[in-house]
């Protein structure tokens, strides 16, 4: 049978994912590799874990091991809501949807808003996930410039002239991927304005808002939406949430933060998709995070940190002229900028062959594919030696061109 007669088109804009066929070089041991954005396995807090699961096992195996409502685990949707309260979002349980990691929430998001043709602002670069999320339901991305130089008017002229509207901004604010750069405030607050004057909405992407390492924390956009607005039923901003970068991304348990008429209709894409996520996952996550999660993140923070340093020191060190790199103040990445005549495909395919380091070229990150002279690095879960080392590696490659 030839299957190409029977896809639906948007399987024409489905393509493998460039981080996920990379990280099955981590099971090659003379690699070193700064591809993945994944947490050190070393860090996870397997002990609470091993005991949250045996609880819930031991004291309510019928909850743990049923079908469950699609919203999610109350009392993990109420922690999730203290939380959000702690970062200046005050809301209820009834304001959060559990999902199968941030992935899903961007998945029904752009099922929820986007019709084929529709305009997605998104970064340039931005994070390969959420293209590879909302590619399935056929938009035109356009650029979303924070620092506010593009007038809404050429952005709606834009999309109407591809034949749809400008649905939606997408951004990570704290410390994206890739970049590992962070949106100031106010650059949060004219998104908000140009939110605003388009009528869209913001997905803000906060997978890594828990991983600060220095500087001064920033309100959420969502957050600063309620400041002017005073209650998050006003507010156009979606706020999508992770456990994955702090506690265990194999759990897949995210969340999606919003007004309530919003997070109803998410339910029913929930509904419709997988019925609810794993009901004995959220128990366990709702235990480990009342228990551990305060020192746990603690312990990232330092260990990560760590790590970012020697990198940075390291690129310092190793670098050959013409190279530039972004200094974050959290996360996991550092975005490297390489000479201009240089693509980051090729550099990979040399490094692989001659040095055995891998990481993720920037081309990836683009809608366009366009800017092909950038590759991101990951230091989060490689130790200072094998940063040493790669690194070393690494400005040798690129010093032979």
């Amino acid at each position: 049978m030839d299957w190409n007669g029977v896809f639906a088109t948007r399987m024409s804009r489905m393509k493998a994912s460039e981080i996920r066929e990379l990280l099955k070089l981590l099971d090659q041991p003379e690699i070193i590799s700064f591809a993945g954005g994944i947490p050190d396995p070393a860090l996870f807090p397997a002990e609470a874990f091993r005991a949250a699961y045996d609880e819930a096992l031991t004291a309510d195996p019928g909850t743990a091991l049923q079908y469950s409502v699609s919203e999610g685990y109350r009392p993990l949707r109420e922690w999730i809501a203290g939380e959000m309260a702690r970062i200046g979002v005050p809301c209820a349980a009834e304001n959060i949807l559990i999902t199968s990691g941030s992935q899903q929430a961007l998945d029904y998001l752009g099922k929820l808003m986007l019709s084929p043709g529709d305009t997605a602002l998104v970064g340039w670069p931005t994070y390969l996930g959420a293209l590879g999320a909302f590619n399935a339901y056929e938009p035109v991305y356009a650029r979303l410039d924070p620092a506010g130089n593009r007038p809404a008017e050429d952005i709606r002229a834009e999309a109407e002239a591809h034949g749809g509207a400008v649905k939606f901004a997408y951004l990570s604010v704290d410390f994206a991927n890739p970049t590992g750069q962070t949106t100031d405030r106010a650059a949060r607050e004219r998104l908000i304005d140009l939110a605003e004057t388009l009528d869209i909405a913001i997905i803000e992407d906060a997978a890594y808002q828990s991983l600060r390492y220095d500087g001064e924390a920033i309100p959420p956009i969502l957050a600063l939406e309620i400041a002017r607005r005073g209650d998050i039923e006003a507010c156009r901003t979606l706020y999508c949430g992770s456990f994955s970068k702090t506690l265990a991304p194999g759990l897949r348990v995210g969340w999606i933060c919003g007004a309530r008429d919003v997070i109803g209709r998410l339910v029913l894409m929930k509904q419709a998709a997988d019925l609810h996520s794993s009901t004995i996952n959220q128990m366990v996550v709702d235990r480990v995070a009342r228990t551990v999660f305060a020192p746990h993140v603690e312990r990232l923070r330092a260990t990560y940190k760590a790590r970012r340093d020697h990198m940075l020191a390291a690129l310092a060190r190793e670098m050959p002229e013409g190279v530039s790199w972004t200094r974050p103040e959290g996360g996991m990445f550092v975005w490297v900028t390489l000479p201009a005549q240089m693509d980051g495909a090729d550099l990979l395919a040399a490094s692989l062959k001659t040095e055995k380091v891998a990481f993720v070229p920037g081309r990836a990150f683009y809608a366009d594919g366009s800017n092909g002279n950038a590759i991101r690095l990951s230091f989060s879960s490689t130790d200072e030696a094998k940063i040493d080392e790669g690194i070393a590696r690494l400005g040798r490659a690129i010093a032979r061109g």
